[in-house]
């Protein structure tokens, strides 16, 4: 099923395929040969591969992709809860539940859809399970777009239609693939708080210039800078992580040790991956009945020679 309704080498395409297990996913693909692909279990992205064909997100090998389970890797979606901070399961639910195509959107006036491929997701409240230990009426609109220079944008509208205010928290749990953790390294984050995981949520401040791993990282900066850097010198290649509405950004890497802990984690593949992601954490959005937050995160590669 081809959802654009075009078949043009020219022009970028958006095609429903399904995957092993049956479970529907959109494919998305611009004219330069680079690719999305999004599954409507999660509203997760899968994969992010560049004109040249390179993956640019991590998915781990022993990943689970039969539902109800979240696939370990891609840009699954943490709402309204992030990690164990509330009373719902960890990362929230909307990682678990099956997302619909929208066929009528909100309208997006700074979206210009010129030579852009994109899908519109949306999940609703449409369980009793969600209901039950969530209770309120919202509406999560996900675009998804695939620019022709390759950049990934997750565009994420979030209204309040209930009679009530809600607040939630929210991270795209973005896992980028990486030649060797040890040789990777961050900037944007230099001189910021952040609440250390690994410390029972203790305050500290980033002291170094860069942010490089010898060890176990899980962290989340506060207030931070608008765009961060990952930089990977072996593949001599930059991610840029620009992000609207989000103020925190998270880091994660089990290391080792917690590695061999995960079962769908492979004990070597922590050395492969590192989670950056736009999150909204410590002070969670706030929404009245009738408002509306909306949250961005555009995503970029950089070749460097």
């Amino acid at each position: 099923m081809e959802l654009s309704g075009v078949s043009d080498e020219k022009r970028p395409t958006v095609d429903l395929v399904k995957d092993k297990n049956g479970t529907d996913q959109v494919l998305l693909k611009n004219p330069k040969g680079a690719s999305v692909k999004i599954s409507l279990h999660g509203g997760q992205v899968l994969s992010w591969k560049s004109d040249k064909g390179d993956e640019l997100l991590f998915t781990s090998a022993k990943g689970n992709s039969k539902p109800p389970h979240p696939v370990r890797g891609g840009i699954p979606i943490c709402f309204p809860q992030f990690g164990t901070r509330g009373s719902l399961e960890q990362h929230g639910f909307a990682r678990n539940k099956m997302w619909l195509v929208e066929e009528n959107p909100p309208d997006l006036p700074s979206f210009d859809s010129t030579d852009k491929a994109y899908v519109d997701l949306v999940l609703k409240p449409s369980d009793e399970d969600t209901t039950r230990i969530w209770p309120h009426s919202f509406e999560f609109h996900l675009r998804v777009s695939l620019a022709l220079d390759g950049n990934l944008t997750l565009i994420s509208p979030v209204p309040n239609i209930n009679s009530k205010p809600f607040s939630f928290s929210i991270a795209y749990h973005t896992y980028f693939s990486i030649s060797d953790i040890s040789e990777v390294r961050v900037e944007g984050l230099e001189t910021l708080d952040y609440l250390d995981n690994l410390f029972d949520k203790e305050r500290f401040t980033e002291q170094g210039d860069a942010l490089t791993f010898e060890s176990e990282i899980d962290r989340v900066y506060l207030n931070s800078r608008d765009v961060v850097a990952v930089f990977d010198h072996e593949r001599k290649r930059t991610f840029l992580i620009k992000k609207e509405g989000l103020p925190d950004v998270v880091v994660w890497n089990p290391w080792d040790k917690k590695a061999r802990a995960l079962t769908d984690l492979g004990d070597e593949e922590y050395k492969h991956m590192l989670c950056v992601d736009g999150a909204a954490i410590e002070k969670p959005i706030n929404l009245k009945p009738g408002e509306e937050w909306t949250g961005k995160l555009n995503l970029s590669l950089v070749l460097s020679t």
